[in-house]
C-alpha cells in the first residue's frame, strides 16, 4: 500500500469516517482515503491493527502513529492544532476565520487591537476550498483559493493575531462592560468587542461521492468556476429555484449544453427566469430527477440519476456539476440572541432602525444609532456571508472585513 502523510481507512456509509474526513478537509490537510470494502489488503490491515476487529475509521499518520475512531479533539491534538488561547481577555474576538474574519483581524491588529480568532473548521472558509479564483483583483492569471488564503493568513500573522482552530463557539453574550465567547471545551474568553464572521454553508445533496468531488468537478459558484468550462460539451446544474435557473443560464455562455436537474415537477423560480430557461436552446430541463451518486477517478466524470416517476436510473457524463439548492447561514447559536432576517441572516447597522423594539435589546439604543455592521447587541458586530444583505463574493468578503474593523475602531473610541 502507498505511504502518504495520512491514510484514512473506512467505508462510505460510516458516519464517523465522514466526520473525520470532513474535519481533515476543513483543516485543508491532505489525506488518502481507502474504502476497506473495496480493498482486501486494507481490510486485513485494519483488522490486524485492531486485533481482529474491523473498527473504522482507522487513521494512520506520517510518523506511524494510529488513531482508531478518534474524536475531533483527538485529531486536533494529533495534528498539533492549537485549541486554547493564551489569555482570557482580548480587545477583539472574531468568530470565524474566513476571508472576512481574516481581513478584519488584519485591520484591527494594525490598529493595535489584541485580536483572537476562533474557528471550528479550516482557515479561509469557502475561499480556501475554491479550486481557482479568477475574479479577485490583482491576480490577472487567477490564483488557487488555498494560495490566496495562505497569503492573507501570512499577512495576518505579521501582526501577532492569535487563532484557535477546531474549536466550536457555543455562546456569545455580554457581561458589561465586556463581551464574552464560550467555546466547546468549556473555556470562556472576554473582549471589548466581538465580530461574528461565521459565513454561510452551501446546502449539500448528501449523496455518495459528493464530498470527494467538491472542487474536482462539483461546484457551488457559477461566477467563480464557470469560466473553467469554456467549450465544454455539457454541464449539469442541480436545483429549480431562482439561483439554479439564473446560474444555469449564465453557464450557457461557456458550455454547449446545460442540463438542469429538478427534483419536483416544476421550476420554482420567477416567471421571467422560467420562461427563459424553457426557451433557451442550450438548456435542457429534466423534471422529477434526483441524483443518486457522483462517480469519478480523481475528478468527477459520472452522475447517476433517477426518475422519481418511472424509477428509471441513468448516467450523465458532464464536464462539471453546479449545485444550487440554497444556502444556510451559520447563525444557529445566535438565533435567540441576535436579530435575524426572515432567512436567518444577521441584521446590522441601518437595517436595525426598522426593528420596532430595538431598545429592548439594550438601553444604549436610546442614545445612539448602531454603527455599520453592528448587531442589535452593542459592541457585537457581524460581517460577511452571515450578514443580511451581504454579497457572496471573495472580493466583497474582504471589503466587509475591512468595513467591520473600521466600525469596531469607531465603537471602541467611544467606549
Amino acid at each position: 500500500m502507498a505511504n502518504p502523510e495520512i491514510v484514512v481507512y473506512g467505508t462510505y456509509w460510516c458516519p464517523d469516517c465522514k466526520r473525520a474526513k470532513k474535519f481533515l478537509g476543513e483543516q485543508r490537510i491532505p489525506y488518502t482515503w481507502i474504502d476497506i470494502e473495496k480493498d482486501d489488503a486494507a481490510r486485513e490491515y485494519v483488522e490486524q491493527i485492531n486485533h481482529g476487529k474491523r473498527i473504522i475509521p482507522t487513521i494512520r499518520f506520517a510518523d506511524g502513529s494510529i488513531l482508531v475512531e478518534p474524536t475531533n479533539a483527538e485529531l486536533a491534538a494529533q495534528l498539533k492544532i492549537e485549541t486554547k488561547a493564551t489569555r482570557p481577555y482580548y480587545d477583539l474576538i472574531i468568530v470565524g476565520a474566513g476571508v472576512t474574519g481574516l481581513t478584519a483581524a488584519l485591520y484591527a491588529a494594525r490598529e493595535g487591537m489584541e485580536t483572537l480568532i476562533v474557528e471550528k473548521s479550516g482557515i479561509g472558509g469557502q475561499a480556501g476550498l475554491t479550486e481557482k479564483v479568477e475574479n479577485y483583483p490583482g491576480f490577472p492569471d487567477g490564483i488557487r483559493g488555498s494560495e490566496l488564503v495562505d497569503r492573507i493568513w501570512r499577512q495576518v500573522l505579521r501582526y501577532h493575531v492569535e487563532i484557535l482552530q477546531a474549536q466550536n463557539v457555543t455562546e456569545i453574550g455580554m457581561n458589561l462592560p465586556f463581551r464574552h465567547v464560550h467555546v466547546g471545551d468549556g473555556e470562556m474568553y472576554s473582549a471589548n468587542a466581538i465580530l461574528v464572521a461565521t459565513g454561510a454553508d452551501y446546502r449539500r445533496l448528501n449523496v455518495r461521492g459528493e464530498d470527494e468531488y467538491i472542487g474536482a468537478g462539483i461546484h457551488f459558484c457559477a461566477t467563480c468556476d464557470g469560466p473553467f468550462y469554456k467549450g465544454a460539451d455539457e454541464l449539469v446544474v442541480v436545483g429549480g429555484g431562482n439561483s439554479a435557473v439564473e446560474e444555469g443560464l449564465f453557464l450557457t455562455k461557456f458550455a454547449k449544453k446545460v442540463t438542469l436537474l429538478v427534483r419536483g415537477s416544476q421550476l420554482s423560480a420567477n416567471k421571467i427566469a422560467v420562461d427563459k430557461a424553457l426557451t433557451t436552446p442550450q438548456m435542457d430541463v429534466r423534471f422529477n430527477t434526483t441524483i443518486q451518486e457522483f462517480r469519478g477517478n480523481g475528478k468527477l466524470h459520472t452522475i447517476v440519476v433517477k426518475d422519481s416517476q418511472t424509477n428509471a436510473v441513468a448516467e450523465l457524463h458532464p464536464a462539471g456539476a453546479f449545485i444550487f439548492i440554497g444556502q444556510t447561514p451559520n447563525t444557529q447559536i445566535f438565533k435567540d440572541y441576535l436579530e435575524l432576517d426572515e432567512y436567518g441572516y444577521i441584521r446590522t447597522g441601518h437595517d436595525l432602525l426598522h426593528v420596532r423594539d430595538l431598545e429592548s435589546y439594550s438601553p444604549e439604543w436610546s442614545k445612539r444609532h448602531p454603527y455599520d455592521m453592528e448587531t442589535c447587541r452593542p459592541g457585537i458586530f457581524a460581517a460577511g456571508d452571515v450578514r443580511s444583505g451581504a454579497t457572496n463574493q471573495i472580493a466583497a468578503a474582504t471589503g466587509e472585513g475591512a468595513s467591520a474593523a473600521i466600525s469596531i475602531r469607531a465603537y471602541m473610541k467611544e467606549m
